[in-house]
């Protein structure tokens, strides 16, 4: 029992949590996106319930992980056209990479919708909205496929179940906190918007390079190698000051022109005083 509960696992869980945090901020981001497809009354209910199901199966998840973690590592489907394309696929990459298409896809979708000049009214508001029960399912599902690699992390870390889903549970209620805040954000701030979908589309292409790597994906000769996550917070870090200077940038942009606005105004009201006086 001292064993049990010993300084290391609560150092662990500590760790654990700090991990959860990191990793989950693009699946907070996707809550956060997907939520507003809904009736705005509905929306906290629904990220709230998205990501208490999610923690659940997480937990449910993980006890399978533990007990069949070889199945989910051993290759079901085997193809080998050597030059073309050569894969050894397994459940883990199968899920990754199904999760990582659907997400670049989900990104593309809503990116073609906010440029739609057609959608300029919100004539079509209405066949973008998708019901409760439908938008639950997909945070779920996207839930779980992102939760893979932090899964597999924990276990990695740490052989006391106990650890793990304490931790999991703690990042879901950072999560069901956190998620008005960023979903509240993004409404007041929905040039933000575009800076989210593309940070999706970024995350997208992650689970894609991850899913290949897992798969041992060759095309055309070629080995798929997966993205660095240095390289994927550096780029994360770029793209969020690029979209803050932009914009800072624009705002100075819209000043100077509205000063010039103004010294025209003047400019005109004067010489209309002085054709008044003459």
């Amino acid at each position: 029992m001292d064993s049990l509960f010993s300084l290391q696992n609560w150092f662990t869980l500590l760790m654990l949590f700090g991990l959860l945090a990191v990793l989950g901020f693009d699946n907070l981001l996707y809550i956060s996106l997907e939520s507003q497809r809904v009736e705005k009354s509905k929306q906290q209910f629904v990220r709230r319930m998205g990501i208490g199901l999610a923690v659940i199966f997480r937990i449910v998840l993980l006890f399978l992980l533990l007990q069949l973690i070889e199945f989910f590592q051993e290759p079901f489907f085997v193809l080998s056209l050597t030059g073309f394309i050569e894969t050894e696929m397994n459940v883990h990459a199968f899920i990754v990479l199904i999760g990582g298409g659907f997400i670049i896809y989900t990104a593309i979708q809503e990116i073609f919708h906010m440029i739609s000049v057609h959608d300029l009214h919100d004539a079509n508001d209405d066949k973008r909205k998708r019901s409760v029960g439908m938008t639950i399912f997909w945070l779920v599902a996207m839930n779980l496929v992102f939760s893979f690699d932090s899964v597999l992390s924990s276990i990695a870390l740490t052989d006391q179940f106990w650890v793990m889903a304490v931790a999991i549970v703690l990042s879901g209620i950072m999560m069901i906190v956190l998620s008005d805040y960023v979903s509240e954000f993004l409404q007041r701030n929905r040039m933000y918007q575009v800076l989210g979908l593309f940070i999706l589309l970024l995350v997208g292409i992650l689970l894609l390079s991850e899913g290949g790597h897992l798969a041992h994906l060759k095309l055309f000769g070629f080995p798929v190698l997966p993205m660095a996550k240095s390289t994927f917070y550096f780029v994360l870090f770029v793209m969020v000051a690029v979209d803050v200077v932009q914009s800072r940038f624009q705002k100075k942009l819209m000043a100077e022109r509205e000063h010039r606005e103004k010294l025209i105004r003047d400019v005109i009201k004067k010489e209309g005083a002085v054709e008044d006086h003459a």
